[in-house]
């Protein structure tokens, strides 16, 4: 890897960020309403970051998470991350996340439970919220308990979510209205 850098990319959903540092991925930012706060976005991670070419590293990463949005097979699990400042728990809930199989799904209470915190639903919720590089650490495959989409925080919230996880054959529950 090198020095601290970003750069934007195109994708089925839209303009995307990525960033990174010597150790590895540290930001990914998807799809805001412009290009300059995509970049605000991979910069409020990783500040001081210079707008750069990517390193054959990041742009392996790079052409996976562009295949994946585009419904192609793409496996993001060798990707290196740079998670220097995030919480041991966070670090344990986004470990668990990134096994979860292209397509598949989880509830916010199995992660949990596959890191032995049973009753920490929530602060997986939390975590994921807090995920500095979403597609690589697939929170989008993390429901609730009834298959909802609930919680994203990405610029169009459960919409991205639900076209992410289309992109990649899962089933998704029809919202119900009330």
């Amino acid at each position: 890897m090198t020095a601290p850098g970003f750069a934007l990319f195109e994708t089925a959903i839209g303009r995307c960020g990525v960033g990174w540092t010597g150790s590895g991925i540290a930001a990914v930012a998807l799809p805001e309403s412009s290009p300059e706060r995509t970049r605000a976005r991979v910069l409020r991670r990783l500040p001081g970051a210079v707008e750069s070419v990517q390193p054959p590293q990041v742009a392996r990463v790079v052409e996976a998470m562009v295949a994946l949005l585009a419904g192609e097979p793409a496996d993001l699990s060798a990707a290196v991350l740079d998670l220097a400042g995030v919480p041991d728990f966070h670090r344990q809930v986004y470990e668990v996340t990134r096994s979860i199989p292209v397509g598949s799904t989880l509830s916010y209470g199995q992660v949990a439970s596959r890191i032995g915190a049973p009753a920490a639903a929530q602060a997986v919720g939390q975590a994921l919220g807090a995920n500095p590089c979403p597609i690589v650490v697939p929170c989008h495959r993390v429901l609730a308990s009834d298959g909802s989409l609930r919680g994203f925080s990405a610029e169009g919230g459960v919409e991205t979510k639900r076209r992410m996880l289309l992109a990649e054959g899962a089933t998704v529950v029809a919202p119900t209205l009330f």
